[in-house]
């Protein structure tokens, strides 16, 4: 039955769903869809194709007198779902365009502030209906304002944690340090106020499966391009590529977006590992490591540098940056492999630094 329903509506619905007269060519009634009532009226042409059990009332409209079937629930939820994901379908056939300018900065509104704990936040940026950020995995963008009066303006890296894909907005998370013009800047905005961005600035080409396992340091902000390629290989079926991230903050209360993370691990354990480090734990309840990041805990967490086909990468402060894998260069190329992953035998086409 539905399958003969499905049929008659793809020619129907165009004429049926007017709000003009009904007449011999153009249709002869409304068509209704209301999934919270469970009912749909629909017009007298769709009645061949009821089930013998609805009925037939006489409606007036317009002083015109139209045959019309009220449908069974049953009947009325699958019209409904066949024309949503009608309308669905045509909004995902407008051509998709991509927001962002390599060459120059483009104003982007903001939407909504949504606070995740004390001091960070994530901000939403609006974009059209069908058009995407166009920042490949691993890459970021700059943001630029001037601001307290400088002459000049200050520019700095961020990295999105949306989908790659996903239409009609962007997402930010921010922390706000205290000496941060940039994170202060962006904390002090309002929905509708605007922020300059330009990109992408492509970081490491990631392809599925390249690796076999990728281990991942983050500390603090430095956890959004681990967030940002996570997800987008978690959701890649096809992708079987292992992760495991160290994730270290000062204390409990600064790990943002843990929630999100221990279910990636709870929904994917076969590809998905996390495990946390705080410098003092603030309860006897923690069951995560404490102090700084170690050579015992690399070697106890990330990929070893022995096996074939394996990635280390980190972003954070600068001082666990030296600790852990050397700084990047004045140029901010990658720079030779130090620290740790030095001392363990990671080489330079193993490490990447965010």
């Amino acid at each position: 039955m539905f399958a003969t329903l499905r049929n008659t509506l793809s020619r129907q619905l165009p004429r049926a769903y007017s709000t003009a007269a009904g007449g011999a060519k153009n249709g002869n009634g409304l068509l209704w869809a209301s999934l919270a009532t469970g009912g749909v009226l629909v017009g007298g042409r769709f009645s061949h194709t009821l089930p013998a059990h609805t009925w037939n009332i006489r409606v007036h409209a317009k002083a015109q007198s139209l045959t019309s079937t009220i449908l069974h629930p049953k009947y009325a939820a699958q019209i409904g779902y066949y024309y949503t994901r009608s309308k669905e379908a045509q909004a995902n056939e407008a051509p998709v365009t991509k927001a962002l300018d390599p060459k120059n900065f483009t104003p982007f509104k903001l939407k909504e502030k949504v606070p995740i704990n004390h001091d960070t936040s994530m901000f939403r940026f609006e974009l059209e209906p069908n058009q995407e950020l166009g920042l490949d995995i691993t890459s970021c963008f700059v943001v630029k304002a001037r601001l307290d009066g400088d002459e000049k303006d200050t520019i700095r890296p961020y990295t999105p944690v949306s989908p790659q894909h996903a239409r009609g907005h962007f997402d930010l998370v921010v922390k706000n340090y205290p000496q941060g013009k940039m994170s202060s800047h962006i904390h002090n905005m309002t929905p509708g106020d605007v922020l300059e961005i330009k990109g992408p600035i492509p970081k490491h080409p990631y392809k599925a499966n390249e690796f076999k396992e990728i281990g991942m340091i983050a500390g603090g902000s430095g956890i959004t391009p681990m967030l940002q390629l996570v997800q987008h290989v978690l959701a890649d079926p096809n992708d079987h590529t292992k992760m495991t991230l160290v994730f270290a903050n000062k204390s409990e209360n600064d790990i943002i977006l843990r929630s999100t993370f221990d279910k990636f691990a709870q929904e994917h354990p076969d590809r998905f590992r996390v495990f946390y480090v705080v410098d003092k734990a603030s309860s006897a309840d923690w069951k995560g490591e404490t102090g700084y990041i170690t050579k015992d805990m690399v070697k106890k967490y990330m990929p070893s540098p022995d096996q074939d086909n394996v990635l280390v990468s980190i972003c954070g402060p600068i001082p666990m940056m030296k600790l852990v894998s050397g700084t990047k260069a004045p140029d901010y190329s990658q720079g030779e492999v130090g620290g740790i992953f030095k001392e363990l035998g990671y080489s330079s086409n193993q490490v990447f630094k965010f």
